[in-house]
């Protein structure tokens, strides 16, 4: 009925004369507001933070469903509880879907996009055969998972890989990290490597390895092409880490196999050692690179190897290079280039011997605009100006002072400059 209709009220209906009148209303007609899309109010809780997201399922059933696929599209745990209890909710979903809605996949299965498990804590042997149980039943039921999170501590087995790279919707995967590799053998036919075929759309992976016995420096085999050789074909891959991995059938591949769309690269350098691909694979991919950042992790007794010289010359096009101990003694510039466009240069803390390489570098890198010190922290103010002088905290001011001459700020660790 409109509003706007007449209402007639007639209190004696039965009587010969009866009488009738018009009812007028209190109050004015409601307005109605537009209601905004679903879409909308997804975009808009994605800003939600993920705790207050849970009081808006009791708000009312459109809040409820748009709410859901919020929730699940991001999974981080560090419980391996919670986590079995995820793939348990997400197995009965799976036994009781059906196609009557032609719905691909069920839910909440399909809206999970991101699963982060990279604080979940290694145990022992008998955990580790716990999650790998669980990862194998999880990833089929995740067919839009496109980000993978792990902890490094530990090693996907060959049925995992499997149920990660032959389920439905492996072309969705976009990231990779924390991937713990621990080659064996030189058989190129090592299930991470064929899985990273199943991986087209693949943007970003963190390969973690074991590093190197001092036992096993003499030992390491020179790998050698196999025939056939099938390259990897990653061409939207942008940034790609190797950390603690000298030579391997998998750095092989990647040395042959083309990486257009590479930017940035991080890897462990082993520049000393003979059959290392570490140096060789730098050289390769360098004219692409954006982003190149050496570094070996901490672990005791930590074993540093020496970087190449070439760095510059290999990458022209460097916008950031951050350098690892030792240090190069000095650093070549490509030859008939009178100038590199390198804009910040990293090192782990000021050495006077390096200074001597950076000033001699300084009149060719026009466009270097931060030198920051990968391991260092400014000390906070209220220190004594002793403390301010003394041993490293001394050598990055003095770097400092000399740099701010050219117009080159100093940074810390946190990337900011002294106060």
């Amino acid at each position: 009925m409109s509003t706007t209709q007449s209402v007639l009220l007639r209190p004696r209906p039965y009587a010969q004369h009866a009488g009738s009148f018009f009812l007028v209303a209190l109050l004015p007609p409601p307005k109605t507001s537009p209601s905004l899309p679903p879409e909308l109010w997804a975009a808009i809780f994605n800003f939600v933070p993920a705790l207050h997201l849970w009081s808006l399922l009791t708000v009312c059933k459109l809040f409820k469903d748009i709410t859901l696929p919020v929730l699940y599209a991001r999974v981080t745990t560090a419980d391996i509880n919670s986590l079995e209890k995820l793939v348990a909710r997400l197995d009965f979903a799976e036994q009781r879907w059906d196609s009557i809605r032609r719905i691909p996949f069920s839910t909440p299965g399909r809206w999970i996009q991101m699963l982060d498990l990279s604080r979940i804590e290694y145990t022992g042997r008998a955990r580790a055969l716990h999650l790998d149980t669980l990862l194998v039943k999880l990833f089929p039921l995740v067919p839009f998972l496109a980000h993978l999170s792990m902890n490094p501590s530990f090693v996907l087995s060959r049925r995992a890989l499997d149920s990660l790279g032959q389920r439905p919707g492996a072309v969705n995967i976009r990231a990779l990290e924390g991937v713990s590799y621990n080659p064996i053998g030189n058989s190129m036919e090592e299930s991470l490597l064929l899985q990273l075929q199943c991986f087209p759309n693949l943007e970003e992976l963190e390969l973690i390895g074991h590093g190197l016995d001092l036992t096993e420096l003499d030992t390491i085999p020179e790998l050698l092409t196999p025939e056939p050789f099938i390259p990897l074909i990653l061409p939207s891959l942008r940034t790609l880490t190797i950390i603690s991995v000298c030579s391997s059938p998998l750095l092989l591949a990647f040395l042959l196999s083309p990486l257009p769309s590479l930017r940035k690269l991080t890897i462990t350098p082993y520049d000393d050692i003979p059959t290392s691909l570490s140096s060789r694979f730098i050289a390769a991919q360098g004219a692409s690179l954006r982003s190149l950042l050496l570094f070996t992790p901490k672990t005791w007794p930590t074993r540093l190897h020496p970087s190449p010289d070439t760095l510059l010359s290999t990458s022209p096009s460097l916008r950031h290079l951050s350098l690892e101990r030792p240090l190069p003694p000095r650093l070549v510039l490509p030859p008939g280039a009178p100038t590199h466009p390198l804009q910040i240069l990293s090192v782990p803390r000021p050495d006077p011997e390096f200074w001597l390489v950076l000033e001699r570098l300084l009149p060719r890198l026009p466009a270097l605009r931060a030198v920051r010190a990968r391991d260092v922290r400014w000390l906070r103010k209220g220190m004594g100006s002793g403390a301010q002088a003394a041993g490293v905290q001394g050598e990055l001011r003095e770097w400092r002072r000399r740099l701010l001459r050219r117009g080159i700020r100093v940074l810390d660790g946190d990337w900011n400059e002294c106060e």
